[in-house]
This record gives structure tokens, C-alpha cells and sequence, in this order.
């Protein structure tokens, strides 16, 4: 049996593929704590192999990208100065090895592709855990909490994010099909009530502000290029004057009182504090990639007891700058900044230009629900996790020419927002 090369490595005509290997993807992402090992190589086997199908297309031309590995590569040489070298090498290859695969992935799969495979995934993933039901008591706020088939409410309430915005971003800009589009709103239904079991006040605050800045970028598409510029700086003004004035008038903690939250978000900012001291020993390079919180360690033993967390693993600082720069250092937290800041910047300069947004759009909404995220959860910083797997894909696929971003399956329809002659309101099929 022959299998054409373009259903395999061709955006946008290797739809059925590339939707098993992300579904396969999004479900080793969560549950390889589960199944075990064994999963990782999954992943693996869905991603490598490409490179010998096209090897130029898929990783030719990651040399003339290397700050895609900046951060990894940096992670590796921490070996040398590390206090746990063996933890070091073991997980900053891991790393290394996750950001080429998602790489692979940006080149591979354009944004139709990756919503379809991560509904598919994420609605597999929500009913295992609905149907498991697990609940998990929190000895330092004194409730317990839907964690479904997971070890922390937190992750279920990402994975409900993700589905709620991959639907929604699906049905609104994707597809025109009816059958299309109620499969997208069931999935974005069960994410729903998922997040909603999880009480993860972050993933609950996040998503709403994602999903609202989507519709509203999507919202500028009715406008000129330059209109666009004028309306985008505007926005911003706006935004950050609105925050401004909701600090002063204490509405952070008008939004914590109603998830049940205090100022020290539930012993995060006293953990803050541990991690901003325990850096001011190594400032410049830190401790070494993940060799803070090692198993006979004294301070990560310390923080283990003191949050009871009898399994002295799975745990972190709770805020990514913060882990970034305990384990590597300033040098380290700004190159966890560097993917975040190009992200935007690319995202910006294709949004306020003419042609298709489709695929900018969903890299700002992951974008938006990642920042959110980075200043209470760590998603980014270590490997088989679904968010530094966004991350990378997002940065890569960013990059990518725009007449290369996407293959239409079907020809293509016209979306309006506000124009008549539907030239702003293209989007691919």
C-alpha cells in the first residue's frame, strides 16, 4: 500500500493523520502519569517518523531558526553547574527532544488540522475524567476538588480551557457545516462543565478573557489596515487603563473572595517568596533545569511538608518567571520570555495587515490563555505537557510564510464582520 507523501507532511491535505497524532498527543499530555513510560514513545512515533518522510520541509530549516532551541539548549548545558546533573541531563533532553517534536508539528499542521485533533483529544480526555470522578481534599483551603482522572484541578481545568476554545474558535471561523458545528459546541459544553467541576479559578478567569480576545481581534477584520492599527492602540490604552483602575479599587480580591480565594491565592504568594529567595543564591544561571525540587533536597522536602504533598513530586512555584529563574536563572526567565514576546509580535503584524487570519488568530487566543496562565501555574517550562507544546507549535507556526500557513480542503468561504464587499472576511474552509 502507498500512502502519497502530502497526506502525511502537507498542511491542509493531511488532515485525517495530522488529527490522530494531535488527539494522540493531547492524550499522552495528560495522562502519561497514568499509562506510564511506555506513553511518551506515542508521542514520539507520531511526530519523528516525518522527518523521514521530508526531512528538509520538517526540520531542513530549523537551522535557520535556532532560537526555537534557545531555551532548551540552555536547559542542557545547565548539566554543568547543575546541583542534580543526572535530573538535569535526563529532563533537559526530554525538553529538547518535546520542542523539536512540536516543531515538527508547526510545519505539519495548520490550524483547521490542530482544532480538529485537539477536540477530538480533549473530549476523550474530559469524559475519561468525568466518568473516573476522582476528587482530591486541599488541606490548606479545606474543600475538595474535581480532579477527574488527573492529579491536580488545575490541569483538568487547562485541558476544559482548551476545549472551550479550540470549540468555539472551530465553530465560529473553521467551518460552516451544521454537523460540524454542533460537534464543536458538545465539546465546548462538556469542557464547560468540566471547568466548571474543577474550580480552577485561574482556568476559569482565563478562558473568558481568551475566548474575548479573539472575537475581538476578529472583530477589527471590518476595518482598513490602518483603522486597524488606530482601533488595536486604542484597545490597549483601554485595557491597561481598566486594569489600572480595578487594582486601585480592589477588584482582585472582590474576584478571589468569589472563587473562595484570599490574597495569598492559597499559599501561592508565600511560595513566591520561597522561590524569589532561593534565586537570590544563583541570580545569573540558577540551580540547574529542574533540580530544585529533587527528592532529598532539604528546601524542596521543606515545601513539600509544609503544602502536604505526601508523593514529593509534582510540584512547583506556582508562577513560571519565578521557576524559570530559581532553575536557570535570568538568563533562563528571559528566554521563556523570548517565545511569548515573538508570539505576540508576529501575531500583531500579521492581525493589523490584509490577508487571512485564521491561523494568527487561534496562535493569540493560545497566547492569551498561556500569559494568564504563566503568572500562577508553571505550563511552559517542562516536557510531554500541553502547554510548552502550544508554545513551540505556535512560535513555529507564527514563522511560517503565510501563503504556506494553510492548504484549503474545500474552496474557500467569506466571513464578514462588518464589510459588504466580504474582501476583509476570507477564511479558509
Amino acid at each position: 500500500m502507498r500512502i502519497r507523501k502530502s497526506a502525511l507532511v502537507e498542511p491542509g491535505r493531511n488532515t485525517l493523520y495530522g488529527a490522530f497524532a494531535v488527539a494522540v498527543s493531547f492524550f499522552v499530555f495528560a495522562y502519561s502519569f497514568r499509562i506510564g513510560q511506555i506513553s511518551i514513545l506515542m508521542y514520539y512515533a507520531v511526530w519523528l517518523p516525518l522527518v523521514l518522510v521530508d526531512y528538509r520541509f520538517t526540520l531542513g530549516r530549523l537551522g535557520a531558526s535556532p532560537q526555537f532551541l534557545a531555551f532548551a539548549l540552555l536547559a542542557c548545558l545547565s548539566y554543568f553547574w547543575s546541583d542534580a546533573p543526572d535530573v538535569t541531563s535526563r529532563a533537559a533532553l526530554q525538553y529538547l527532544s518535546h520542542v523539536v517534536c512540536a516543531v515538527i508539528a508547526a510545519r505539519v499542521i495548520d490550524a483547521r488540522t490542530l482544532s480538529i485533533g485537539a477536540m477530538a483529544g480533549i473530549a476523550v480526555i474530559l469524559a475519561y475524567s468525568m466518568l473516573v470522578g476522582g476528587y482530591v481534599y486541599d488541606a490548606l483551603d479545606g474543600t475538595y476538588s474535581f480532579v477527574g482522572a488527573f492529579g491536580s484541578k488545575n490541569q483538568l481545568g487547562f485541558y476544559a480551557s482548551l476545549g472551550v476554545l479550540f470549540g468555539c474558535y472551530f465553530a465560529l471561523f473553521l467551518t460552516r457545516g451544521r454537523i460540524a458545528r454542533l460537534l464543536a459546541l458538545g465539546v465546548v459544553l462538556l469542557s464547560a462543565a468540566s471547568l466548571v467541576m474543577s474550580q480552577s479559578a485561574t482556568s476559569m478567569l482565563a478562558t473568558p478573557a481568551a475566548i474575548a480576545m479573539i472575537v475581538a481581534i476578529a472583530a477589527l477584520e471590518a476595518f482598513s489596515p490602518t483603522h486597524r492599527r488606530i482601533f488595536f492602540a486604542a484597545g490597549l490604552v483601554l485595557a491597561g487603563t481598566a486594569v489600572l483602575a480595578a487594582l486601585n479599587v480592589g477588584a482582585i480580591d472582590m474576584v478571589l473572595g468569589a472563587f473562595g480565594k484570599d490574597s495569598t491565592l492559597t499559599g501561592r504568594t508565600y511560595l513566591w517568596q520561597q522561590g524569589i529567595a532561593a534565586s537570590a543564591n544563583t541570580p545569573l544561571l540558577g540551580i540547574g533545569y529542574a533540580a530544585y525540587w529533587v527528592q532529598g533536597f532539604s528546601e524542596a522536602e521543606r515545601l513539600w511538608n509544609e503544602f502536604y504533598i505526601t508523593s514529593r513530586t509534582g510540584f512547583h512555584f506556582h508562577n513560571t518567571y519565578i521557576e524559570a529563574l530559581v532553575e536557570l536563572g535570568y538568563v533562563g526567565a528571559s528566554m521563556i520570555v523570548l517565545p511569548l514576546l515573538a508570539i505576540l509580535r508576529l501575531c500583531i503584524s500579521r492581525l493589523l495587515s490584509e490577508g487571512d487570519w485564521t491561523e494568527p488568530l487561534l496562535q493569540t487566543g493560545l497566547l492569551a490563555l498561556l500569559v494568564i496562565r504563566s503568572f500562577f501555574e508553571v505550563d511552559i517550562l517542562q516536557p510531554y505537557v500541553i502547554g510548552s507544546f502550544l508554545l513551540y507549535y505556535c512560535w513555529a507556526r507564527a514563522k511560517e510564510p503565510a501563503t504556506r500557513q494553510t492548504v484549503p480542503a474545500s474552496p474557500p468561504r467569506q466571513m464578514t464582520f462588518g464589510r459588504s464587499d466580504g474582501i476583509a472576511g476570507q477564511y479558509n474552509h
